[in-house]
């Protein structure tokens, strides 16, 4: 439905784009000055909970960005499993960060008030318009043609508000 960062082509890509742009401003923000301090602090910070941290935030920067898309923050072992996979080791490059952002977000689930809003719209809006019609004008439209209108109408309706 359109509550996912995959919607349509257009929006597909703008988002991606959007992603990586944020993910590059927090890589030049953390990991590049972690690294730099990593040369004059070795004992500093774990390395991986350092990028934990990053990938918190870039989250939660999306979910902000977005309004009502939710994605929840990945679990450790998830983010163990994209660092190990995409990390060669050394200092974690830009290349690496980013590859490692697109594999949390692609498995990252997605939650929250937005998908429940429009579930409850779609459902939730053709099934009172349709107990209004059988107490106000039981057999003026066909109960086929009168929820297949609503539903459309209240999809409609929720496309304009940017909602899916």
């Amino acid at each position: 439905m359109g509550n996912t960062l995959t919607g349509g082509r257009g929006t597909e890509e703008k988002k991606t784009s959007d992603i990586s742009i944020i993910a590059n401003r927090k890589y030049d923000k953390y990991i590049e000055e972690a690294n730099k301090d990593k040369a004059k602090h070795p004992n500093k910070a774990d390395e991986l909970s350092e990028f934990y941290r990053v990938i918190c935030e870039i989250v939660e920067e999306i979910n902000r960005q977005y309004g009502n898309t939710q994605i929840n923050v990945p679990t450790k072992e998830k983010l163990k499993v994209a660092y190990d996979n995409n990390h060669q080791g050394g200092k974690l490059t830009r290349e690496e960060f980013g590859k490692c952002v697109q594999h949390v977000i692609r498995e990252a689930e997605f939650s929250g008030f937005g998908a429940k809003d429009s579930l409850i719209y779609l459902f939730g809006v053709p099934t009172t318009a349709l107990l209004i019609k059988h107490t106000v004008m039981p057999r003026a439209v066909s109960n086929d043609y009168f929820i297949a209108g609503v539903t459309s109408a209240t999809a409609l309706v929720l496309a304009k508000l940017n909602k899916i």
